[in-house]
């Protein structure tokens, strides 16, 4: 029987773009902005990005909008789950809450904004200046895809 393997970098594609947004607001608040300002329809997706580990669960809510005219994807998605951990001692505060972040290298960012099909920089550049002008929005920038270490986690 032949073995084969499969690496991450088969289904690593760089044809997309990351822009990380700073805001308080929730999600479904900030993806209603961002179809106003940019006439988009993010809708919130069924299943979310579940990851599970020994000591906890995280699930990143998920909304998408695939342009079918241009055959761009557009994906919004949360960077901070919030989670309550079980310590491995009894006593009274055996639950603390903590934490958990989809891409860890880039904790002060509040959620990412993928761009997937036929997006430039330049043109990725246009909507973060867009983005960037909604009131409610602190900051949003530009990532280099090649910079994080997490970028995996992007891959969905």
């Amino acid at each position: 029987m032949q073995i084969h393997t499969v690496h991450l970098d088969d289904f690593s594609s760089n044809d997309y773009h990351i822009l990380g947004i700073h805001t308080p607001l929730e999600n479904y608040r900030l993806a209603y902005l961002l179809n106003t300002h940019l006439q988009l329809r993010l809708e919130r997706c069924t299943n979310d990005i579940d990851f599970k580990n020994k000591d906890y669960e995280a699930c990143f809510p998920l909304y998408e909008f695939i342009d079918c005219e241009t055959d761009n994807s557009w994906f919004l998605i949360d960077n901070v789950y919030k989670t309550n951990i079980k310590s491995r001692t009894e006593g009274l505060f055996t639950e603390s809450e903590a934490k958990v972040y989809l891409i860890p290298e880039k904790k002060r960012v509040d959620y990412f904004l993928k761009l997937e099909g036929g997006f430039t920089t330049d043109k990725a550049n246009e909507i973060n200046e867009v983005i960037s002008k909604i009131p409610q929005i602190m900051t949003s920038y530009y990532i280099e895809t090649d910079t994080l270490k997490s970028k995996e986690f992007l891959i969905f």
